[in-house]
């Protein structure tokens, strides 16, 4: 007869830990998909003080514009619009010819910001992506050039324009400045992440030429950054002073030379000062409204990417 064999029992465990709450700290950190961060009051404040401090520079421009210059020299100085806008504007447009000028900032910016986009995303491309001898020599030397001091190439670069018979015409301010050596490093630092060998490889094997590589897979993956350098480069370039004042005539200036005109008599109006300011930075606000959502949805993309 066999006896049963006694039953294993478990090992006794003692009691079970109770869950233990998440931290505070941390669980704020822990984001599930669909929620979003979200500011305490300090942030609206900061944010609220960021906003204004940004603001009231236009908003000043606006409020000294539509006065006299008696009342924008007051003291204390007038922070409500007045009833001399219109006016203002006007002998601001017809002293310093502004109509003119802005036609011409807009072919200087525009001709230089399409070659800059075109120009640096090629070199770009070319030293992230492609192989060959002294490519390490050459993005230094590019990146060295950022130390120099514009002014020191006034003077040959005055006497070039010259000999080339471009003095005082547009050409002169559009020509050196149709690639730089930032939009080249920009370009290079955000391919040499954004854009993978292996897709540049798949392309190759496929049977792509350079051309249609760079049509149909760098210029798509770029356009994040070049929305940002372009609109970068559009600024620099309305905004350019030093440079077209010495270049141009005071007969076919640009926004930036006919302000300096306006302001550059002896006892200068500052109410038609503040005008012609107002005029000059119409047009970078109108590019801002049309292209900024794609400029931000650019940038957002770009974030995801990476």
């Amino acid at each position: 007869m066999t006896t049963a064999s006694p039953l294993k029992t478990a090992p006794e465990l003692g009691p079970a830990p109770l869950p233990t709450a998440p931290r505070k700290g941390r669980a704020r950190l822990r984001l599930g998909a669909g929620q979003q961060l979200r500011g305490g009051p300090f942030t609206y404040a900061a944010l609220i003080v960021v906003g204004l401090g940004s603001v009231f520079p236009l908003y000043w421009t606006l409020v000294a514009a539509s006065h006299d210059q008696q009342r924008v020299l007051d003291s204390p100085p007038p922070l409500v619009p007045g009833g001399r806008l219109w006016s203002n504007l006007q002998a601001a447009w017809d002293q310093a010819h502004l109509g003119k000028a802005i036609v011409n900032s807009v072919i200087v910016a525009g001709c230089i910001t399409a070659a800059t986009l075109f120009f640096c995303t090629l070199a770009g491309y070319a030293f992230a992506k492609m192989r060959f001898r002294g490519r390490g020599v050459l993005m230094t030397a590019v990146i060295a050039t950022l130390t120099v001091p514009p002014q020191l190439s006034v003077v040959p670069l005055f006497m070039m324009m010259s000999d080339i018979g471009w003095g005082g015409k547009l050409e002169s301010v559009i020509f050196p400045t149709l690639v730089g050596a930032f939009g080249v490093f920009f370009m290079r630092q955000y391919l040499l992440e954004a854009l993978p060998y292996e897709l540049i490889e798949a392309a190759k094997v496929d049977g792509a030429s350079n051309i249609r590589i760079v049509w149909n897979i760098v210029l798509p993956v770029a356009r994040p950054a070049m929305m940002v350098l372009g609109m970068l480069t559009f600024v620099q370039a309305w905004n350019d002073f030093f440079w077209p004042f010495l270049a141009l005539n005071q007969e076919d200036p640009t926004i930036q030379v006919a302000l300096g005109q306006l302001s550059a008599s002896y006892t200068p109006d500052q109410s038609i000062v503040m005008a012609g300011a107002l005029i000059s930075t119409l047009p970078l606000l109108l590019v801002f409204v049309v292209f900024g959502k794609q400029i931000v949805g650019g940038i957002m993309a770009g974030a995801v990417k990476g």
